[in-house]
């Protein structure tokens, strides 16, 4: 067996006189002093929750300051239209005249022929058609010539002729068919720009006479195609002859023109002109009423 272990401790007799000697505890381990204790926290200290009770507090504040903010995101895109939840804007539609999208006026104006004055135009005589919309006025022709009393929107690109002359050259089973002096204004420039491309106005809406004013398919004898100068303004004209086949049209062929003229607007002036094979007789107009064109 083990021997005990002997610790001497202090002891005083009844009558409180003191003395010393050995008690003997068996078993029992050493006395060990408790670790000591921590000082409190002061007041105005540092300590661990304190650190807690700001992190909560700046916490707080800073959530509070993010839903405020995302409120206030969330009230303006709502008040104006958008859609703060959606993928990518939609692509801005392009509002510009198709003929102004297709014929951007050109960056570096062209290099145009001398101003004509208007005192060297010849003034214009004889019986007139104005077209107060589209800025011109043209020679006027007696019968079988009537006056043009209708809007008619023609082609893709919706020409609107409204004003001119007609006559109708036979009836058949798709309608009548016509001679036509027709005139209209047709947007060709953004906004309020007065450049225009001429030549590409003028080829677009001459390609669209073609396919859309006659039976399809023909096919073109070109006459004429060229920057020029009517009434002393700057004009495309193209003139051609079709040659097509419709079920009981007479008329297998018909010569055309198509001037664009620019009269200083974001507008230009269109004059069509068309004269079909079976009265050949009135070929003539076509070059005599392009001729006879002043601006307003």
């Amino acid at each position: 067996m083990s021997e005990s272990t002997q610790t001497p401790v202090a002891w005083s007799r009844p009558g409180g006189a003191w003395g010393s000697g050995t008690v003997t505890a068996p078993g029992v381990p050493p006395l060990v002093p408790p670790p000591p204790a921590a000082p409190p926290e002061s007041p105005g200290g540092d300590g661990p929750r304190r650190r807690r009770r700001q992190i909560l507090i700046f916490g707080g504040i800073a959530g509070g300051i993010l839903a405020i903010g995302l409120t206030v995101i969330l009230i303006v895109a709502l008040t104006s239209g958008g859609d703060p939840f959606g993928g990518r804007p939609a692509a801005v539609t392009d509002l510009r005249p198709p003929l102004a999208q297709m014929c951007p006026a050109p960056t570096v104006p062209p290099s145009a022929a001398p101003v004509v004055p208007p005192s060297a135009v010849p003034p214009a005589t004889g019986e007139r058609t104005t077209d107060k919309e589209s800025g011109i006025s043209y020679k006027r022709y007696p019968s079988p010539w009537l006056t043009w009393d209708t809007t008619w929107r023609a082609g893709t690109l919706e020409v609107p002729y409204r004003v001119g002359q007609h006559f109708v050259t036979e009836q058949y089973s798709g309608g009548s068919y016509h001679a036509s002096i027709l005139s209209a204004a047709v947007p060709a420039a953004d906004n309020d720009a007065v450049t225009l491309d001429l030549e590409c106005v003028g080829r677009q809406v001459a390609a669209d006479v073609r396919a859309e004013y006659y039976p399809q398919p023909n096919t073109m004898e070109p006459l004429r195609d060229e920057m020029t100068r009517l009434g002393g303004r700057p004009a495309w004209v193209s003139e051609f002859r079709l040659h097509f086949q419709a079920a009981g049209l007479t008329a297998t062929d018909e010569r055309s023109a198509v001037a664009v003229i620019d009269v200083g607007k974001p507008t230009a002036a269109v004059l069509y002109v068309s004269i079909p094979g079976t009265h050949k007789q009135f070929d003539y107009v076509i070059d005599d009423v392009l001729k006879s064109v002043r601006p307003l």
